[in-house]
């Protein structure tokens, strides 16, 4: 023992040796050593490291031995291994995720936490160079808006895919030991499923309205197999068309996919893919190699890191779903084109026929990926001018085409455009005869005064959904509608002491304390002298007028039934008479109110169902809906009557209720509102709305929600604070 004293002394910074470490790990792990269990081997294995990794690791085996033995046991036997691949923070977060580990799951998992030791440090490597969806989506929706013919929304999900509409991106991306790398990863998602919506993927078949890929690959045996080689073919093909036209993204793209296969076999392999690299290749053309390789005995790859998966079925219902939507809507724009020329005195008014309508579009792209395609159209001999949205329109229904069909080039509702007349002339009736609804005035204010009968609105009932996504919000935000439960009990009517009055239920001492100092100065004894108790009852009416509208897609609609939800629920423990409606439209000949819930309606599975089904639709067309509802407010009997909006932006139709015309008319619409002892007020997620809603709403009647996901949390509050 004196040996070993000597041995030590004046050695503070050097290493311990083995026989050092053994005495101090057989005090700290005895309760967990036998004769074949001994603490030798981890004691040699840590005296091959410095001295401070040494402390460090007896440290912490003194502060894990307190919980478990085993644990203390299972760390110094893999410190050794962790210091080789983790520095001393690393190491750190490795024996606390153990631990909790431990403390969550217990002895076993938490070992097995310990010893795997190389799984966690590949973890943290890949952590470290991981990017986030949450730091890429600003930056690769301006990315999509700049290369894409249609704007694709982005939105998050388990894998890369789309479904025509929106851009699924993972949550992560780890795939390589570089920050930037994986950023370069993210960016070729995008890109790749931009050139399959641009470069014609899921071009439509004209005549079924649906892609011509979903009818081919459901005719296989085996779709499932027939599917994967269409994804290797379209692939490569897509990469030729991109290598022409966006050469710096292919060049990229193919980096990226040569150092994650790692020397698999690549797709450029097999001979028949030479069909598709010329660059005027076709989604036919890919589907003719997959016909020729189906019965072949043949393995392909994995796909490359950046091309997802194809959903066939979700791209079949949404292309089907906007196919309709876009023929409606490019019908309508060229009858309000129509009106306009028939408005023109210099031209013939006896009518306009199918041949009277010549629509052509094309479309290049620049070597930067921008392009903007040209549409013109023309009408009896004389070229029109086209809206901007029409020619968005138009390029994306040349992207799920090729063309703009025959059958598009006809205007919709031929019966309403005599041109003999302008629109302030045409019957009441005929109007009605296209949209069975009610009619309503709008305000001109370029002329002052009011366009009568002009807007036609029709009330439906929302389409139910499934109520279990009202339970999933109720589970999501459980405790935070505890919390909203429990400030609005504070609102509900309580007892009010009315004092000094003629009688009551108890005496008012105050009130018989001045009572009598006026009787010693000789005046008369007042006669109110007691306390009355009274219930003072809330007494309002309330409308939330929800936009649902085409801009609400993805998270602002989510967000929007979230807040319904959670004021629901509060609002039935405050008792407050309340009714929801959605709105949207195309035109002044289709203005829609949905019901969710009316002023006579509980708070039961069919208004959560109507919630769960709030659908985005078409435009925002504001003041007839505010005129609508204001009509319901009017015949509520309630001391304080308030319509609450929210929405994600000004007022908006593609029929020319935009920019100053919209916002006037809603203004207007509110004024009347308000003349009715209606209290508007405005909820918005539109970062600009101070631009126009205090001319519209004034100055103290809105509020801005500038984050999207806060908007559940600040609606019921906003309510608390508007109702007291």
């Amino acid at each position: 023992m004196a040996d070993r004293i000597n041995y030590a002394s004046g050695r503070a910074n050097q290493p311990l040796a083995d026989f050092e470490i053994e005495e101090r790990l057989e005090d700290l792990l005895g309760a967990v050593l036998t004769s074949r269990r001994t603490a030798a081997e981890p004691a040699q294995q840590l005296s091959r490291l410095h001295r401070s990794e040494q402390d460090f690791a007896l440290h912490w085996a003194s502060v894990i031995s307190k919980s478990n033995s085993e644990m203390a046991f299972q760390f110094v036997s893999h410190a050794t291994q962790a210091f080789s691949l983790l520095d001393a923070d690393g190491v750190t977060q490795w024996i606390i995720e153990a631990m909790d580990i431990y403390d969550r799951d217990g002895l076993y998992l938490g070992s097995a936490a310990l010893r795997g030791v190389e799984s966690f440090a590949e973890k943290l490597v890949q952590e470290q160079y991981s990017v986030t969806f949450n730091d890429v989506v600003t930056i690769m929706n301006k990315f999509a808006i700049g290369v894409s013919g249609r704007h694709l929304g982005i939105d998050e999900d388990k894998k890369a895919w789309t479904d025509t509409e929106t851009m699924y991106l993972p949550h992560s991306v780890r795939q390589f030991d570089s920050s930037r790398r994986n950023f370069e990863l993210y960016k070729a998602m995008v890109g790749f499923m931009l050139a399959q919506s641009r470069f014609g993927t899921f071009r439509v078949d004209q005549a079924t309205g649906v892609p011509i890929v979903c009818t081919k690959i459901a005719n296989y045996r085996d779709p499932a197999r027939a599917l994967r080689i269409f994804e290797a073919v379209e692939e490569h093909r897509l990469l030729a068309r991109l290598n022409a036209e966006l050469p710096g993204l292919a060049r990229q793209m193919r980096t990226l996919k040569q150092d994650e296969s790692s020397g698999r076999r690549l797709t450029s392999e097999f001979p028949e893919f030479e069909r598709v690299q010329d660059s005027s290749a076709t989604v036919n053309d890919s589907l003719s190699v997959v016909k020729q390789l189906y019965n072949k005995k043949v393995n392909f790859p994995e796909p490359a890191c950046y091309q997802g998966v194809i959903d066939l079925e979700r791209v079949r219902l949404v292309t089907r779903q906007r196919v309709e939507k876009e023929r409606e809507k490019f019908r309508m724009d060229l009858a309000m084109l129509a009106e306009g020329v028939q408005d023109d005195s210099e031209l013939d008014r006896e009518g306009l026929k199918r041949e009277a309508y010549e629509v052509s579009y094309s479309q290049e792209m620049e070597s930067d990926g921008q392009g903007d395609g040209e549409l013109t159209v023309t009408i009896e001999g004389q070229p029109i001018a086209p809206p901007e949205d029409m020619i968005q329109t138009a390029k994306s229904i040349f992207q799920d085409f090729g063309e703009i069909p025959e059958d598009y080039v006809v205007p919709a509702g031929t019966g309403l455009y005599d041109a003999g007349q302008s629109p302030e002339d045409r019957p009441e009736k005929e109007v009605g005869k296209l949209e069975d609804g009610i009619f309503y005035d709008e305000w001109d204010y370029r002329r002052c005064h009011y366009r009568k009968n002009w807007c036609v609105l029709k009330e439906l009932e929302m389409h139910p959904g499934s109520a279990q996504t009202v339970t999933a919000i109720l589970d999501k935000y459980f405790h935070l509608v505890r919390d909203i439960r429990k400030s609005f009990e504070a609102l509900r009517g309580d007892d009010r002491m009315l004092r000094r009055q003629k009688n009551g239920d108890d005496v008012d001492i105050d009130a018989v304390v001045d009572s009598y100092v006026d009787v010693v100065k000789g005046e008369e004894l007042s006669e109110r002298l007691f306390i009355k108790s009274r219930k003072m009852e809330r007494n309002l009416a309330v409308v939330f007028m929800v936009d649902v509208s085409g801009s609400t897609k993805g998270w602002i609609n989510e967000a929007e039934r979230e807040s319904l939800v959670l004021l629901s629920e509060a609002l039935e423990t405050l008792g407050d008479r309340y009714a929801i409606y959605g709105f949207s439209g195309m035109t002044r000949k289709r203005c829609e109110v949905y019901r969710i819930k009316t002023f006579e309606e509980p708070y039961d599975h069919h208004v959560k169902a109507r919630m769960a089904g709030m659908k985005p639709q078409d435009y925002t067309r504001m003041g007839v809906v505010i005129r609508h509802l204001t009509e319901k407010l009017k015949r509520i009997d309630a001391k304080t009557r308030v319509l609450i909006t929210i929405s994600d932006g000004k007022p908006d139709d593609y029929d020319g209720y935009r920019g100053e015309y919209g916002i006037e008319d809603t203004r207007q619409a509110l004024l009347e509102a308000k003349h009715a002892g209606v209290h508007p007020f405005c909820v918005t997620i539109d970062t600009h709305a101070h631009e126009y809603l205090p001319h519209m709403y004034g100055h103290v009647n809105y509020t801005v929600v500038s984050d999207i996901r806060k908007l559940p949390l600040k609606v019921s509050d906003i309510y608390r604070k508007l109702t007291t």
